[in-house]
């Protein structure tokens, strides 16, 4: 491949155009990533003037005409994740001249969390979404990673027409209708257009992989919990015992677990009783997983001979670090594919970002930051500082050889493709196997 290859790398088509940006490249002294990402802010750049935000940052010569902002969890487990995910934005940002065609745009990463938790919070996401609407200068949203917080966001950008683009988000019901839907989702979250995209599949996908691999494995008697209190993780449950049940699979239990809790003896006696043949866990690591993970090791088995299955809120360097050998052997689903499976632009996304940030495990959701900011560009591009115009734009590109693939977005926001891939836990999260589950198991797990 040719050096204007390499930097010419990925392609959108929209509305029939096809536009050509640049990708993300290792550093180099002839990489404008090298010198034009800036991470200390810049004080000659008005950004937003919310407490949960950062200093904006901006690496262009002229004055930038909007504001790309990231929306995510800063604090507590997730705060490296989150840190390696803005870092991906910045990249791409500096990759193309911190421009979106001829729109120079500056960055400011939002915390959607809070200190005393650790977690994303309720106030906190309509705050920041408020702010977010209110100032024109916003022209797209990076973010959410939790499904709650986007909950929350969708309606209120959408009023205002502020496009959002997850790199984490994958509760079914934020795009399309599923049993499992309360509160009128999704219909309730868009009063105004569609405003909201995604570059990961859900979780109809997720529930499906995963039970199509213990499937796949032997397991017939899979015992379900999930962090009590929360919608997605219920959500999560729900659509993998749809899976299991289509493939014929008993469910040993299906349970919830308090995060408050001290231990989970109780709970994982109940498991091992019922003749559990393996676990799945729905949630967070931050609801106390490392506890649970511990918990499930010592009163139902070694992961080795009683698998562990977890959906992506476990697939988290923090996991590993905070449950130690108990997380040994584990897997965690990433909704899309990762590691050497990533395409030449999504390698060199990864080598950017361990150049950057040195020693630290390159987090498995950090190339979809990179790949939801790829996505904010091309519409800003096509649309200028039209923010209606830029979330109409969302929907129906194509990305051809992007950081994590080639893709659509469908007119309900969700790419159209939906590979799962197992992550395995040693010292850190590897991916072990990429599961496409059949398409009545995923319409199982829809409800």
């Amino acid at each position: 491949m040719s050096a204007l290859e390499t930097r010419l790398g990925a392609l959108v088509v929209i509305a029939g155009v096809v536009l050509v940006f640049a990708l993300a490249a290792c550093g180099g002294e002839d990489d404008p990533s090298s010198t034009n990402t800036s991470r200390s802010g810049d004080a000659s750049v008005k950004g937003l003037d919310l407490a949960n935000c950062a200093e904006p940052e901006y690496g262009g010569d002229e004055q930038p005409a909007g504001l790309i902002v990231s929306d995510l969890p800063m604090q507590g487990d997730s705060a490296e994740r989150s840190e390696q995910q803005a870092e991906a934005v910045r990249i791409v940002l500096g990759e193309n001249d911190w421009k979106a065609g001829e729109t120079p745009v500056a960055f400011q990463a939002c915390d959607d969390s809070i200190a005393k938790t650790g977690l994303w919070d309720e106030a906190t996401c309509e705050e920041n979404a408020r702010a977010y609407a209110a100032d024109e200068r916003v022209l797209a949203v990076i973010g959410t990673y939790n499904s709650g917080c986007a909950a929350i966001e969708i309606p209120i950008l959408g009023k205002a027409g502020v496009a959002m683009v997850s790199p984490g988000n994958t509760a079914v019901c934020l795009t399309e209708p599923s049993s499992n839907c309360e509160d009128g989702q999704p219909k309730s979250l868009y009063p105004s257009a569609r405003n909201y995209a995604r570059v990961i599949p859900n979780d109809a996908f997720q529930g499906a992989a995963l039970a199509t691999y213990l499937d796949d494995s032997g397991s017939v008697r899979p015992f379900v919990a999930y962090a009590a209190g929360d919608p997605t993780s219920t959500g999560q449950a729900t659509n993998f015992r749809g899976a299991a049940e289509e493939l014929g699979m008993a469910i040993a239990g299906f349970e919830a677990w308090n995060p408050d809790a001290r231990d989970y003896r109780a709970f994982f006696t109940r498991a091992e009783k019922a003749g559990a043949d393996a676990v799945v866990l729905a949630g967070l690591t931050e609801q106390n997983g490392a506890r649970v993970i511990a918990d499930k090791v010592e009163y139902v088995g070694d992961n080795s001979q009683v698998p562990l299955l977890a959906f992506d809120g476990f697939a988290q360097q923090t996991t590993i670090d905070e449950a130690g050998g108990a997380a040994k052997g584990m897997f965690a689903g990433l909704p899309g594919v990762g590691g050497d499976d990533l395409p030449g632009a999504g390698q060199d996304l990864v080598a950017q970002l361990e150049e950057n940030l040195g020693a630290a495990p390159i987090e498995q959701f950090a190339p979809y930051a990179g790949q939801a900011a790829q996505v904010a560009l091309y519409a800003i591009k096509e649309e200028g500082t039209d923010r209606s115009a830029i979330s109409a734009a969302l929907f129906g590109a194509r990305i051809e050889d992007g950081i994590v693939g080639s893709f659509e977005l469908t007119e309900r926001g969700d790419p159209s493709v939906g590979p799962i891939t197992l992550l395995e836990a040693g010292e850190s999260f590897e991916p072990a196997a990429t599961v496409r589950p059949d398409e009545a198991v995923v319409t199982a797990a829809r409800g």
